[in-house]
């Protein structure tokens, strides 16, 4: 088995602003396993999301070669895309991106079913989360913080391979962070999920298997102040 999930050479990502063309990313490379746990750092706007969406098949680069799950990004269709996304790539927006018209466990089952699961251990997910009583809450009965692990919940109930997260931790306070820290990567390192992570949160990246940052377009390894 081919334990690289991911496998990005050299990618480019360009926007226009009205005549002028500007470089998101150029030259990115990156390479994730099943398994482990990669944190992306870097200021705002630099491209994180980007990233983020050119591996989820959201968008498409202007350039270079990118592999997921084996198959080369010129191989898949939109509809291919829109598969692996249902059955195997679970992505963590900060908004939590729950449908606002179904209860949470309405959407985890929801969410479950799209991946052909006919049982799920959402009710399970919610208690260790701390989040038990929400079950039966809708998204806008929901503060941030708990819309935010009702998200985490539904991305794992799909037992996804791949999972994609955009500040992961971003609306709980310190110590719902704290609790919900350990549950993430008992959960990955049980499933065997390679995770990548965008984060501002120190204490959530140095939990990853190696820290990248993101600047001027380039992924690079981080190198901690203490040790330049």
């Amino acid at each position: 088995m081919n334990d690289a999930l991911i496998q990005a050479q050299n990618l480019h990502r360009c926007y226009r602003n009205g005549r002028e063309q500007i470089s998101v990313l150029h030259g990115l490379s990156l390479e994730l396993r099943r398994g482990e746990a990669v944190a992306v750092i870097g200021p705002s706007g630099s491209g994180k999301s980007t990233l983020l969406n050119l591996l989820n098949g959201l968008l498409q680069p202007d350039s270079g070669e990118l592999c997921v799950f084996g198959r080369a990004y010129s191989e898949l269709s939109e509809r291919d895309w829109a598969e692996l996304r249902r059955t195997r790539i679970a992505t963590l927006f900060q908004d939590g991106n729950l449908i606002p018209t179904l209860t949470v466990s309405r959407n985890i089952a929801f969410r479950a079913g799209l991946a052909g699961l006919q049982a799920h251990d959402g009710e399970a997910l919610l208690d260790q989360l701390g989040i038990a009583d929400t079950a039966h809450r809708y998204p806008d009965q929901l503060s941030g913080g708990q819309r935010q692990r009702a998200a985490l919940a539904c991305a794992f109930a799909m037992q996804p391979e791949l999972m994609l997260a955009d500040e992961p931790t971003g609306s709980l306070d310190y110590a719902t962070a704290e609790r919900v820290v350990p549950l993430f990567f008992d959960a990955m390192r049980e499933r065997q999920l390679g995770a990548l992570i965008v984060t501002h949160n120190p204490e959530l990246a140095q939990r990853c298997d190696r820290i990248l940052e993101l600047r001027e377009g380039v992924l690079s390894p981080w190198v901690s102040p203490a040790s330049s």
